[in-house]
């Protein structure tokens, strides 16, 4: 672990997606000399979901169709591959074990696995959740020898049936010791046990109260010993008031030490956007999710937050040390379904980045220019807005004021391209990395947010493993910056974004 490297989700416990300078090797006078090195393509997928983990020289990621791939970080080629057996989301996160190193994940039936990261070898899986729409889509994140999961689900869209009974799942949180996959722990976000309630309009009985799932990597305050994990939306009635929400849980029991609610009453659904609307909550709230993790700092007075970006396109810094007092609030966006902040921000210590998508999606017929096929209904067909834009925005870390704002550079009105700007943020010192629905992915000045370097990934591309790859819209995972090169998964294909199957590595032409 001495070598460059990005571990996990944030490249650490706390979040901050940033690569300080002897990790990135690659300066703000760099970044406009990128060229593309080399390109790997996902066999049979249609989503690049997967941010890849960099250690030892090696690539580690997973894929839509169940392969976990270790690559030649340099080259990009194929060390060795692992079939979990369903898509593999989470980012991996590599840690010590007996006789070597191991790489920690999740996939979308809700198992973890162990694999050794010199073989390919599985050295241990374990079921965390039963329920049959129980998905891992954050990272697991390392301590120790113990291995916090979050656990989330797709019940939100098995709800489009109006046979089903919705809802009944809750998210978790929960802890295994990652040498053997033994349970330590599992608290769940709701605490009351979903029941039966009224009937939908087609006769099925509905359940609640359910959701408040984990879509991201946990937080680790190695000060206070603290789990912090951030929630999604009710599923059905009754709204609960851990939904929406920040949770502090005690790393060494799992205790629910407390919690701090951004947005009350947002039981929602997927059924709420269809014509039956039968398994709509009566709340029928937002969709105000947190999709992001929380980022834990030391603010320069000394004194410590805890920020939450939300989907309501509001920032929160909170107190950990107050109980999550709020200490102050920004609004960066809209909000919505696809709307304020996706998947998560990046900060050096003095600002906040924050990237807003705020996309907007239509309702179209087939055959629409620019649009795709619903997933739910074939009858219709989705198109994203080209005129609504996102940006990125600069936050002083004491305050919460914005210091900067770059609107998006714009689609120029092309059907189906979106201006929004979903993905995760990353940052290295003087440098904001920010991708897009548009397939572009952008580097911006830290210090005034002009922009220094943008590539277009949407492109068909020859690959080192000999796989027909393109890219697409950039969504989910963000860039990933280790040892003077950039990797960036291109390719979404769900809501209107544009599919595409591709890994891409860029560094300074001549090295």
């Amino acid at each position: 672990m001495d070598m460059p490297h990005w571990n996990g989700w944030g490249v650490g416990s706390t979040q901050h997606r940033f690569q300080p300078s002897s990790m990135a090797g690659l300066s703000a006078e760099d970044v406009p000399r990128l060229k593309l090195k080399w390109a790997f393509g996902f066999p049979d997928a249609a989503r690049a979901f997967a941010q890849p983990t960099v250690v030892g020289g090696k690539i580690f990621v997973g894929s839509q169709r169940g392969k976990v791939y270790s690559l030649n970080a340099s080259t990009g080629c194929t060390h060795w591959e692992f079939g979990a057996g369903a898509p593999v989301r989470s980012a991996i996160v590599v840690g010590q074990y007996p006789g070597g190193w191991a790489a920690y994940f999740g996939d979308q039936r809700a198992n973890v696995y162990a694999v050794d990261t010199a073989t390919g070898k599985a050295l241990w899986q374990a079921r965390i959740e039963d329920h049959p729409a129980a998905i891992i889509t954050g990272s697991p994140t390392l301590v120790g020898t113990t291995l916090f999961v979050p656990v989330s689900s797709y019940e939100e869209l098995t709800a489009t049936n109006p046979r089903y009974a919705c809802c009944s799942f809750r998210g978790s949180l929960v802890a295994l010791d990652a040498l053997t996959g033994h349970l330590l722990w599992k608290r769940h976000t709701i605490g009351a046990e979903p029941k039966p309630g009224v009937a939908n309009s087609s006769g099925t009985q509905r359940v609640g109260p359910s959701g408040a799932a984990i879509w991201s990597a946990p937080t680790f305050d190695a000060s206070k010993h603290m789990v912090y994990v951030t929630t999604g939306d009710n599923y059905s009635d009754p709204p609960t008031d851990t939904s929406d929400a920040i949770l502090a849980f005690r790393a060494e029991t799992g205790e629910l030490a407390w919690s701090r609610q951004m947005t009350q009453g947002d039981a929602f659904n997927i059924a709420c956007n269809t014509a039956a609307q039968a398994n709509c909550p009566r709340s029928k709230g937002p969709d105000h999710d947190f999709g992001s993790s929380a980022i834990l700092v030391e603010l320069p007075s000394g004194r410590r937050a805890l920020v939450g970006t939300q989907k309501s396109g509001v920032v929160t810094a909170l107190d950990p040390d107050r109980d999550g007092d709020i200490i102050w609030q920004t609004r960066v966006g809209h909000g919505g379904s696809l709307g304020g902040v996706q998947w998560g921000a990046a900060t050096d210590q003095s600002k906040l980045y924050v990237a807003v998508s705020d996309a907007k999606l239509n309702v179209v017929a087939p055959g629409t220019p620019g649009a795709r096929l619903s997933a739910v209904d074939p009858n219709f067909a989705l198109l994203l807005d080209s005129t609504v834009s996102g940006g990125l925005h600069a936050l002083d870390l004491a305050a919460g004021d914005v210091v900067w704002h770059t609107s998006h550079p714009g689609c120029h009105a092309a059907p189906g391209c979106s201006p929004a700007q979903s993905a995760a943020v990353t940052a290295i010192p003087g440098v904001v990395f920010s991708g897009g629905l548009d397939g572009h992915l952008r580097a911006y000045s830290a210090a005034d947010g002009s922009i220094i370097w943008d590539v277009d990934t949407k492109a068909e591309y020859q690959t080192v493993n000999g796989v027909m790859a393109r890219g697409g819209s950039i969504d989910g995972p963000g860039a990933v910056v280790v040892g003077g090169m950039l990797y960036v998964g291109s390719g979404s294909g769900l809501f209107g974004t544009m599919p595409g199957n591709v890994l891409l590595a860029f560094s300074v032409e001549g090295r």
